[in-house]
């Protein structure tokens, strides 16, 4: 009943369903992540696209609708890779990029996901991991403080879950592995979501669960990353009795606020989510296998 009632939904979410829940076919899986182009969210978000490539007032700011941003919520609904309005919107990236005077660690991994996960052909690229390899911190996580590799700084859950995204998107000769591992220990250090030192939340906001978590790290987001690396470790098991609580007595997960800010849409109303419920019964389905 609950698969069906989350099959009802945008293309963005039946696609995510098909694969992760219901075991459909490859082939199923595919036709339908394709659709995320001409209908729903996806396509609402292509349709708004400037003569340039970009999308909004800017490249990075104003968030959330300049370009990164909205190909960050491009990759989270699904938009296959290659496609040619995202490729056009990395171009803009990159051509931004070429001006930087220092790289900023979190925008780095928001550059280094979105242009691995695209695809786009950027000659720079191996460059950009180097960078973060060498910014991470000694306690493994990375901070986006930290403006030398001689400086070290305790890691930001934030800037950390960034970098890992990245370098897991990221499939090039520059060898990762070494470094993900030593940020993904940081994370069971903290059992993804506690303070070192008391053991209770580090961010409070990190037990709510936006629809897109923009630069900002929290617990279900944490759990995904893990998911999708393949690293179950029983430290986590505090996180996701985080997700299981928030489920809701019918089953379902709850739509959150967005953070503040101007949004493109917002894709759910109030109430129940089939965004997150599908993103929640994921998650719990790996964790319980």
């Amino acid at each position: 009943m609950t698969e069906q009632w989350l099959l009802e939904g945008d293309p963005a979410v039946r696609w995510r369903v098909l694969r992760d829940l219901t075991g459909a076919p490859a082939a199923s899986v595919d036709r339908e992540r394709q659709r995320v182009a001409t209908e729903g969210w996806g396509a609402r978000l292509l349709a708004v696209q400037n003569p340039d490539g970009g999308w909004g007032e800017g490249v990075y700011s104003p968030k959330w609708t300049s370009t990164t941003y909205t190909l960050l919520r491009l990759i989270w609904l699904g938009l296959p890779p290659g496609h040619p309005a995202a490729l056009r919107g990395c171009e803009q990236l990159w051509q931004w990029q070429s001006g930087w005077r220092a790289p900023e660690t979190c925008i780095v991994s928001l550059l280094v996901r979105i242009t691995s996960h695209f695809r786009f052909p950027a000659p720079r690229l191996d460059e950009l991991v180097m960078h973060l390899l060498e910014r991470q911190q000694s306690d493994g996580g990375w901070n986006c403080k930290s403006k030398s590799a001689a400086v070290d700084l305790h890691g930001s859950f934030h800037t950390t879950i960034l970098a890992l995204e990245a370098l897991s998107a990221y499939d090039g000769p520059v060898r990762t592995g070494e470094a993900s591992e030593r940020g993904r220990e940081f994370f069971l250090r903290h059992k993804l979501y506690q303070s070192h030192r008391t053991g209770a939340v580090a961010i409070p906001a990190s037990v709510r669960f936006p629809a897109f978590p923009e630069w900002h790290f929290d617990v279900l987001r944490g759990l995904e990353y893990f998911r999708s690396s393949g690293v179950r470790d029983e430290r986590l098991s505090d996180a996701i009795s985080i997700v299981q609580q928030a489920r809701k007595k019918n089953g379902r997960w709850s739509t959150y606020a967005p953070y503040a800010g101007k949004q493109w849409f917002r894709i759910e109303p109030p109430g129940d989510s089939r965004w997150n419920t599908t993103r929640a019964l994921t998650v719990l389905n790996w964790w319980n296998f």
